[in-house]
């Protein structure tokens, strides 16, 4: 592993000198913390984290290695991760290769030897903010110039830019498909395609930008909004899109709807809510979620930025679930529709399976269109 001195430097002028790993050069986003002890490789091949910087709380990274399976998209989309400490070592029966080769042959820079625990309390206290890590010998000043130039994550329509640039099939596992659902890619996840193909869906995934005549040409079951990053309120195309979705018929029938992260906040728009950006967001995979409904506790993986706002929820959206760190909602649906979205990944199995249900709850709501 090359040693090769570098700096952190945020937008309020903090300096944090460490090693670097992976690509030897310089990378910039917003930083932000992620608080799973494991996971790096599905962290950082969520498209949701797209022109972002993850610092890992958990001290040790890098232990168990990687590998081409535990990918959660074609490539990595994070900027760049910092630890605390980087091993040099690594021992799994599934690794093929270290993390710090895994960055290099991506072309993504690392940095480690960080006090992230200083780090974190900072952006606990301060909030996200833009950085800069950087091995050229420049001053501070000059990367702190760098540092604010970075255009701030409100008013980024990021979806349009991790989208597949063609539609493509993923088949059902079973022999004889159950039902079809039109998947918006607005940075998608493979674990949710596989959760849907093993209830027996083929899963045809469109892009971002694909407008509703097309998705309604498609005859779906079920409509599949996708996780993403960015700011939801600048999809504009993706919120009509998706109204005018909700507001067609089959057969006298509404097409069900599911939407996870941007997908549940651009649904949230989609009827006349707002969302707003929080301070330092929800990453992590230890979040507990109040379910209003049942009562019950679900563990979750979350990732994302912005919020709905409950206090601009029109009457016919109820309030599902609750974030028990900080009461922002966690998930809603429509009072009267076939239209749910929750603010978590319930394909990424932290709890292992808490929230394994909410497919289920898609597989029969469009049992009942069908039948």
């Amino acid at each position: 592993m090359k040693m090769a001195k570098a700096k952190l430097v945020l937008e309020n002028g903090a300096v944090f000198e460490g090693t670097a790993f992976g690509l030897i050069g310089e990378t910039s986003g917003e930083v932000v913390f992620n608080t799973s002890h494991t996971g790096y490789q599905e962290i950082l091949t969520d498209p949701s984290y797209a022109g972002q910087m993850v610092v890992m709380t958990y001290p040790l990274m890098g232990n168990y290695g990687a590998n081409e399976y535990d990918i959660e998209s074609s490539k990595i989309w994070a900027s760049g991760l910092i630890v605390s400490e980087l091993s040099e070592i690594y021992s799994n029966h599934e690794a093929e290769f270290s993390l710090d080769e895994y960055l290099h042959s991506q072309g993504v820079m690392g940095i480690d030897n960080i006090d992230t625990r200083k780090l974190v309390r900072m952006l606990r206290t301060e909030g996200a903010m833009r950085g800069v890590i950087s091995c050229a010998e420049l001053g501070d000043d000059e990367l702190l110039k760098k540092a604010k130039s970075i255009p701030e994550m409100t008013g980024q329509d990021l979806a349009s830019k991790v989208t597949t640039p063609a539609s493509y099939s993923a088949p059902a596992e079973e022999e004889h498909a159950k039902f079809h659902v039109v998947a918006y890619d607005y940075g998608i996840k493979r674990n949710i395609l596989r959760m849907l193909t093993a209830a027996g869906c083929t899963v045809t995934v469109v892009s971002a930008q694909t407008p509703a005549h097309r998705v309604l040409a498609l005859k779906p079951d079920g409509i599949f909004l996708s996780n993403g990053p960015g700011d939801p309120d600048a999809v504009k195309y993706a919120i009509e899109s998706i109204k005018e979705l909700s507001e067609t018929t089959e057969n006298g029938k509404h097409i069900p709807m599911f939407g996870i992260c941007l997908g549940h906040q651009l649904l949230s728009l989609a009827f006349g809510a707002k969302t707003f950006k929080l301070k330092f967001g929800h990453h992590g995979s230890n979040h507990p979620v109040k379910n209003l409904l049942t009562g019950s506790i679900e563990i979750t993986a979350q990732n994302h930025g912005f919020a709905v706002d409950p206090n601009s929820m029109p009457e016919n959206l109820e309030l599902t679930h609750l974030n028990l760190y900080d009461n922002t909602v966690a998930g809603m649906r429509h009072k009267e529709l076939p239209v749910f979205c929750v603010q978590y990944h319930p394909e990424a199995s932290p709890g292992p399976h808490d929230s394994h249900y909410l497919f289920k709850q898609f597989i029969g709501m469009m049992e009942e269109a069908k039948a």
